[in-house]
């Protein structure tokens, strides 16, 4: 995890318990005398999700339907953090305004990009009910100032109807849909289940997620190819375009393509959640005296 990650060490139970009260009847004591949640259980996860924002970020209220993603947190804010790193060594440390693509019915990226570094946020979602839940979010948490929504109307675009050429924002962020299809999706949640100890008789997913979260026609490479070409096409809204990446093997694929469509600088940053590795692909089509002059 990253250094400024507050999330190192076991969750304290009893006291996320204290500050949220709706976490309790999920805790239990297991073999080992530790106290502890079951993570294959959906309204466990989310109820541990809203303790640690309340506990750790002071956002007072974050709910939505159960059937939509629930994030966890940890690696939510790793994300933010590395961006954060990103910024400071371009210099672009005030006045940031992020693009949120696909931001959610939990609009997590947003809560937490404002709670840690006082950023302000578009998120855009194609979804009606997403929309309707993350402004129920902002509107509950007062930070209508600083989290602005807006619909992506064509769910074949990314940034097509969203960017236009005289927006300009600091950075735009992204975690793709992984799969190509339910049956994707699906064999995904067996796995996970079986590696939980769990029955996997009845699929239910414990991140849940709506299948415009979780999956896109040609799966992860499809709709991060779809970015890198619309982000082609408005060089010089963004100052950076970042994007998690799921399959390392997409990688490779984004650096070719990315040098081909004009990109004048490409990084990989890696990400290390607990057992999971990932990385964020960040690019931008910005010539040094562009850069130089983006502030001013």
């Amino acid at each position: 995890m990253h250094k400024r990650n507050k999330h190192t060490d076991d969750y304290n139970f009893t006291q996320l318990a204290t500050v949220y009260p709706n976490i309790e009847p999920f805790i239990f004591t297991n073999a080992n005398n530790k106290k502890t949640i079951d993570f294959a259980n959906p309204k466990a996860v989310k109820a541990l999700n809203a303790a640690l924002l309340k506990s750790h970020y002071d956002i007072q209220f974050w709910d939505f339907p159960d059937h939509f993603l629930c994030p966890p947190i940890p690696g939510r804010v790793d994300y933010i953090h590395h961006i954060a790193d990103l910024l400071e060594r371009s210099k672009l440390t005030e006045n940031v305004t992020v693009l949120d693509i696909g931001t959610g019915a939990n609009c997590i990226y947003p809560l937490l990009g404002n709670a840690v570094h006082d950023w302000s946020f578009i998120g855009v979602d194609s979804n009606d009910q997403a929309l309707k839940s993350a402004q129920n979010i902002v509107d509950k948490n007062n930070l209508q100032d600083k989290i602005k929504l807006k619909k992506q109307q064509d769910d074949a675009h990314i940034l097509n109807g969203v960017l236009s050429e005289t927006d300009k924002i600091t950075v735009a962020m992204c975690n793709p849909p992984f799969f190509k299809n339910e049956a994707d999706a699906l064999k995904a949640t067996t796995s996970k289940l079986k590696g939980l100890g769990k029955p996997t008789d009845q699929m239910v997913r414990n991140f849940a997620g709506q299948a415009h979260e979780l999956w896109y026609t040609g799966g992860e490479k499809a709709f991060l190819h779809n970015y890198l070409y619309e982000s082609s096409l408005l060089k010089t809204q963004s100052f950076w375009y970042t994007s998690l990446v799921s399959n390392k093997d997409n990688v490779k694929t984004m650096h070719q393509s990315l040098k081909k469509l004009g990109a004048t600088q490409v990084l990989t940053i890696a990400l290390n959640i607990g057992n999971k590795k990932s990385r964020v692909v960040a690019w931008t089509f910005l010539t040094e005296e562009q850069k130089q002059d983006w502030n001013k």
